[in-house]
């Protein structure tokens, strides 16, 4: 296994060209359905990969922690994934994998961990309603591989607010609403679904307008139809939107295409873009500047990304 994780700090490289690699993993086979489904999270999480090491519970612990494992003298939650997915199944998970984003280590119960993808990001599709619905929204993405293995990314954004224990309404206190004589525009793209909600509630709390979509994709569609709106009224886009808020992470098109895209077209000029991510290590806000990224915020932190709004808006 730490061959197969040995060159995770070079993979940085793939940013900006709309790749990802994805570590896959199973969860054991699902004793209703007899099926072992395919599921991958994005190398750029991962931290190391090891054996289950010795578990130690405790009372009360929020429903699907395991418990705790000290890493390097670190308590650390683990989560195991098959229990949270509603899979049912008799097989121990034997592996762990350690992930690592915002400051925060966490490690996923695994029955097994399969290879490395690397694929496009156009090839990562939103996944259809139905499945969406079978798997209580915890899956942001869904490829087809060539031997019509369908694998599924894991929104650990999700998996980790569910559970875990945190009252957010401390997170919204200090939010003030937005006061420069007039009207401001906010759109942005995410396809985590609680980020998306915590994005809104900050604007809302800032009483800002904002405008969104669900991947990089759709973003840029819906970007380029407002550029064509303002164009036949004469006007500026930056009349329309004032500030664009994008994560990395997004199927069909990533976050710093879609700021290389924006960048690109004179149309944009003017309106910054600020880079909304998890994976906000130094090598990942490099790339991002590199791109064109104005800012590089982590997620999570409401009032940091408060002020960075008031200060590009006001």
């Amino acid at each position: 296994m730490s061959e197969l994780l040995k060159s995770i700090d070079a993979r940085t490289r793939l940013a900006g060209t709309n790749k990802l690699e994805m570590l896959l993993f199973t969860l054991g086979a699902d004793s209703r359905t007899g099926r072992r489904e395919t599921f991958g999270i994005n190398v750029f999480k991962v931290r190391e990969v090891m054996r289950t090491p010795q578990i130690t519970r405790a009372p009360d612990m929020p429903s699907g922690i395991e418990g705790m494992v000290s890493l390097r003298s670190q308590l650390t939650a683990v989560i195991d994934l098959a229990r949270y997915a509603h899979v049912e199944t008799e097989t121990k998970p034997e592996i762990m994998i350690v992930t690592e984003y915002n400051g925060h280590t966490q490690g996923f119960l695994v029955e097994a961990v399969d290879t490395i993808l690397r694929l496009d990001w156009s090839r990562m599709k939103v996944p259809p309603d139905m499945l969406a619905v079978e798997m209580g929204g915890m899956v942001t993405a869904v490829t087809e591989l060539e031997n019509n293995r369908i694998v599924m990314m894991l929104d650990v954004e999700r998996i980790l607010a569910e559970t875990t224990k945190i009252d957010d309404d401390i997170f919204f206190r200090n939010i003030q609403p937005l006061d420069v004589g007039g009207e401001r525009t906010v759109f942005f793209a995410d396809d985590s679904s609680v980020a998306r909600k915590q994005i809104e509630r900050t604007l809302d709390v800032m009483q800002v307008r904002y405008l969104s979509a669900i991947n990089g994709r759709r973003a840029w569609d819906e970007l380029r139809r407002l550029a064509d709106y303002a164009d036949s009224r004469k006007q500026s886009v930056k009349d329309l939107v004032q500030l664009i808020i994008t994560d990395v992470e997004m199927p069909e098109m990533d976050g710093y295409m879609l700021t290389r895209n924006i960048k690109a077209d004179t149309r944009f000029a003017g309106i910054p873009v600020v880079m909304h991510s998890s994976l906000s290590g130094q090598s990942n806000q490099a790339h991002g500047k590199t791109n064109g990224v104005d800012e590089y915020i982590p997620k999570f932190e409401p009032q940091r990304l408060a002020e960075v709004v008031t200060r590009y808006l006001a």
